[in-house]
């Protein structure tokens, strides 16, 4: 079968999908981020945890090496905390992207008024009218 000289040649499709682990694609950039995140806020609940059971603060170091469900304590104090330095590390990482100040327009300012609307403006300038209102009975 001979090819159609007026009709446009295709490649044939790739019959293998893109592999998402390799480098050219990756992870999707707020993922990674966040992943880098919750990695910080373990590293600081491991230290913060460690602090804690070092100065044996409320005597929590006595109880957890001498209780019998201490490593549970251990576990819970690790989890949560590291819940909690992960999600303010991820909050002041994502706070610190914003654009610095002075850096362009944000929004929220006064709109520009065209020159149709100053005219109006002038020839009907808006005046507070009195407006009566009966007294209610008590």
């Amino acid at each position: 079968m001979t090819p159609d000289p007026d009709r446009p040649q295709t490649a044939p499709p790739d019959p293998s999908p893109p592999d998402p682990s390799t480098p050219e694609e990756g992870l999707p950039r707020l993922v990674r981020l966040y992943i880098r995140n919750v990695a910080v806020g373990g590293i600081l609940s491991l230290v913060f945890v460690g602090l804690l059971l070092g100065a044996d603060v409320g005597g929590l170091r006595h109880l957890v090496l001498h209780a019998q469900g201490g490593w549970i304590a251990l576990m819970m104090l690790l989890v949560f905390n590291a819940i909690v330095f992960a999600g303010v590390q991820f909050a002041i990482t994502i706070m610190r992207m914003a654009a610095p100040e002075g850096a362009g327009p944000t929004g929220g300012g006064k709109a520009r008024i065209g020159r149709v609307a100053r005219l109006a403006e002038r020839l009907h300038p808006r005046r507070a009218q009195p407006v009566r209102v009966e007294a209610r009975h008590r």
